[in-house]
């Protein structure tokens, strides 16, 4: 499943590519598995909106909608009007949502009308700029959401936000909690974004084994953990997020963040640190990788 840093280099593409964009046209396929909201009434509220900004928000992919009227370029081909009318509507309100979760497979992706349509392509968004935006998603565990912000409340997340918590907020989510540091790390209700790749990862920089209780760590070993946790999403972010299965970005390019693991995936492999062999267990459910020796 993609996480924060596959999901944040996503969002940022869409964003760079679609920022300002008006949607003209919206196509949904017959499956039911990916409609939070209604087909029909997603095309109804997406149709002749635009796009003012994409942004994740924990593992899902937001994209704030102005007012179907406003547009760049609705009352002038000129490109100072434009540029004026674009600047305007970037610091317009959002008027409602579009809430794409990417499930284990999902991708979203930026392409012009011909290109070749992947098997699996749930939606298409055809845009005033003739590109497309369009979900793929195999397993259909991903989930689409549209809300009009007059009836809904925006779409927040469940949990904190791991590239803005301070070291104290973060120390405080873990006090007293009887369940495993690494089973803490993954409960969203506590830390939106943070998915298997990453815990693993950060509780190896960090020194501390995945099955200790998240309460009777120290201040200073979840300061230490927070540490490693942003340095571990920044770098992810920077390398454009990890390429295990079929994650890529808006353009459709893998990232290289899977180059860097240092222990996820690894089992049986050296220790990048000190040569011990990597253990894989189960815990909470997922595979959880681990230096014996490092970590403590």
């Amino acid at each position: 499943m993609p996480e924060l840093p596959e999901v944040e280099t996503i969002a940022r593409g869409v964003h760079e590519r679609l920022k300002g964009d008006r949607i003209v046209d919206v196509w949904f396929g017959s499956y039911p598995q990916p409609f939070k909201t209604p087909p029909a009434q997603q095309a109804a509220g997406l149709e002749g909106r635009v796009i003012l900004a994409v942004h994740r928000t924990g593992k899902h992919i937001v994209c704030e909608l102005g007012d179907a009227g406003d547009r760049p370029g609705s009352a002038s081909s000129d490109p100072t009007a434009q540029q004026s009318m674009t600047q305007r509507l970037m610091t317009q309100r959002p008027k409602a949502q579009w809430i794409v979760h990417l499930g284990m497979t999902g991708r979203l992706l930026v392409t012009t009308p011909d290109g070749p349509v992947a098997p699996h392509t749930h939606a298409r968004l055809t845009l005033a700029s003739g590109r497309e935006m369009r979900f793929v998603d195999p397993r259909r565990f991903g989930r689409l959401e549209f809300r009009d912000l007059g009836r809904s409340e925006a779409f927040t997340g469940p949990g904190s936000e791991p590239l803005t918590i301070t070291p104290e907020e973060f120390a405080d989510l873990f006090r007293g909690r009887k369940l495993a540091i690494k089973a803490a790390l993954l409960n969203q209700t506590l830390l939106h974004g943070v998915g298997n790749i990453y815990a693993d990862e950060s509780l190896f920089r960090a020194g501390i084994r995945p099955k200790r209780m998240a309460g009777r760590l120290t201040r200073a070993e979840l300061f230490r953990l927070h540490t490693a946790l942003l340095e571990v999403l920044h770098h992810a972010i920077s390398l454009g997020g990890s390429s295990v299965s079929d994650y890529v970005d808006a353009d459709g390019v893998r990232g290289f963040f899977q180059l860097e693991h240092r222990v996820y995936m690894r089992t049986g492999q050296p220790c990048l640190v000190c040569s011990t062999p990597i253990r894989r267990i189960l815990l909470a459910g997922r595979g959880t990788h681990f230096c014996p020796v490092c970590q403590s």
